[in-house]
């Protein structure tokens, strides 16, 4: 199955919907938690201003005119506060003070399909996160600098793993059980920010191929491409898959922004199986598997406070794997891989690469507000058929934030995802049927439509609602369980919940 493309990193990064932690202990605790938000009003209105450190007060003895001590500002209300345990002894406000923060989130969500897939039935997943950032010009004095390192536990069952065969995977956090380190990076910002480079364990779905309305969907695609996942080695470097990698940013203006990395080709190394087994701890630190190279032009336009018209981005970039790619109809002997007189063995491609284009622009802006009304998105990315799986996935859809009076925090979207078999493949299905008589379908393209709700109950709370319904799972393949059908177009109903502690 594809990797689940990220995150996961990022389940708060539009609030900032920062994603990163996790351990057994947590788990517990956070279930608890989201059992005791049943007791929370679900329509609370929702703050939209940070918790206030308290006021420094007078240790040393009192002075002679009786005046008392300064009185530290009381912590904001449980659903003021920015973090769940709010700011402790205002101990959180000290270590950021000196540069550094810590950010510790759970995501926990039930998922179920009640037709279609391979069987149906409900699973549970969550994924811990954990990440520290440090400002080095705050903690040391190093201008410029800043060290992160982020770490996940991931627990459940992956629904798409175990019900459906598909390729979008219905979640974005579903990935194989593990507690595993993710990034581990530094990074210097220089001559006035107009460049920077981060060197270290990286994640290129964490800044690459990224369109900010897809980001409030479950659907893993809407993040890390179908195409991305499904034709790199080991789904690439995203989610839950870090690896080493050097990332320079060039910004001229305020609005232009060109990156390119240059990652380890494949984050789990060679080997059989599950590459998240490969790499289970994230640990590996691969760097002699290949080179995967990814570059991107951003132009963002009316981004300024004062602009007359309406805000978006455009992206333009590509990326190339120098690794080995099988064909996906023909041996290295020349017939095709279904012939029964041939080699079965797949002639081997050098390289594999990939065009996208990414669009997000809001069409309509509620008056008296800065973002909120109605954005866009639309994203395409296309690579060769021959040694690829997918030769075209694409992104749509629609956001509406502040859609209810009131609740100018929460988002309502509707997105499709879609992802085309090659012909290549298609061509191997077709094969398969030629030279066998049992019922061997063509493949041709999944779709799935997914319209959620993104509920902010408070700052540190987020509760979402989400259905997806996937046509022609995996591009319609036989249904393992029945060799006379395809897999059935499955309805799929869930709940998440995002806690930032």
């Amino acid at each position: 199955m594809p990797n689940a493309g990220c995150p996961a990193a990022r389940s708060l990064q539009a609030s900032r919907r920062t994603e990163k932690a996790r351990r057994l202990s947590i788990r517990s605790v956070a279930l608890a938690l989201l059992l005791s938000t049943a007791a929370v009003p679900a329509f609370a209105q929702t703050p939209g201003s940070a918790p206030t450190p308290p006021a420094a007060s007078d240790h040393g003895p009192q002075q002679a005119t009786g005046a008392e001590p300064e009185t530290p500002e009381p912590e904001p209300g449980l659903l003021d506060r920015d973090h769940l345990l709010g700011d402790p002894g205002g101990l959180r406000s000290r270590l950021e003070a000196q540069g550094i923060t810590l950010d510790l989130q759970e995501t926990s969500e039930v998922l179920g399909n009640f037709s279609g897939g391979i069987k149906q039935g409900a699973v549970y997943e969550g994924l811990t996160q954990v990440g520290l950032v440090i400002d080095l010009a705050k903690a040391v004095n190093l201008p410029g600098a800043t060290f992160n390192v982020s770490a996940y536990q991931i627990h459940g069952r992956g629904l798409s793993t175990n019900n459906l065969f598909n390729l979008n995977v219905v979640s974005s956090i579903e990935a194989t059980r593990a507690t595993r380190l993710f990034e581990l990076w530094y990074e210097q910002s220089l001559f006035n920010d107009l460049v920077s480079v981060r060197v270290g364990q990286q994640a290129a779905d964490q800044e690459f191929i990224i369109s900010r309305y897809a980001e409030v969907f479950l659907n893993a695609s809407f993040g890390w491409p179908a195409l991305a996942a499904e034709n790199l080695p080991a789904g690439g470097p995203a989610y839950p898959l870090a690896t080493p990698g050097v990332r320079m940013k060039i910004a001229p203006t305020d609005n232009t922004v060109f990156q390119v990395g240059v990652y380890n080709g494949d984050p789990a190394g060679a080997g059989e199986g599950n590459p998240e087994l490969r790499n289970h701890g994230g640990t590996s630190f691969l760097v002699n598997d290949g080179a995967f190279v990814i570059a991107e032009l951003q132009d963002a336009i009316n981004q300024s406070e004062h602009a007359s018209g309406l805000p978006g981005t455009y992206k333009l970039g590509g990326w190339y794997n120098s690794n080995l790619f099988p064909d996906q109809r023909y041996g290295y002997d020349g017939k095709p891989l279904a012939d029964p007189d041939g080699v079965g063995l797949p002639k081997l491609h050098e390289s594999a690469w990939s065009l996208y284009g990414v669009a997000d622009q809001l069409i309509w802006r509620k008056p008296g507000t800065k973002d909120n009304g109605i954005g866009v998105f639309a994203r395409v990315t296309g690579s060769p058929g021959d040694q690829n799986l997918i030769s075209l996935s694409a992104n749509a859809g629609v956001t509406y934030r502040g859609i209810l009076p009131g609740r100018g925090n929460d988002t309502l979207g509707i997105g499709l995802a879609y992802a085309r078999i090659s012909g290549a493949a298609r061509g191997f299905d077709a094969d398969t049927g030629l030279y066998s008589a049992s019922f061997a379908p063509i493949r041709n393209s999944e779709t799935v439509l997914e319209v959620t709700y993104q509920c902010q109950v408070a700052p540190w709370l987020i509760v979402q609602p989400d259905f997806q319904y996937v046509f022609n799972p995996a591009g319609g393949v036989t249904n393992p369980d029945n060799a006379s059908e395809r897999i059935g177009d499955a309805a799929v109903f869930g709940l998440r919940a995002n806690i930032v502690f």
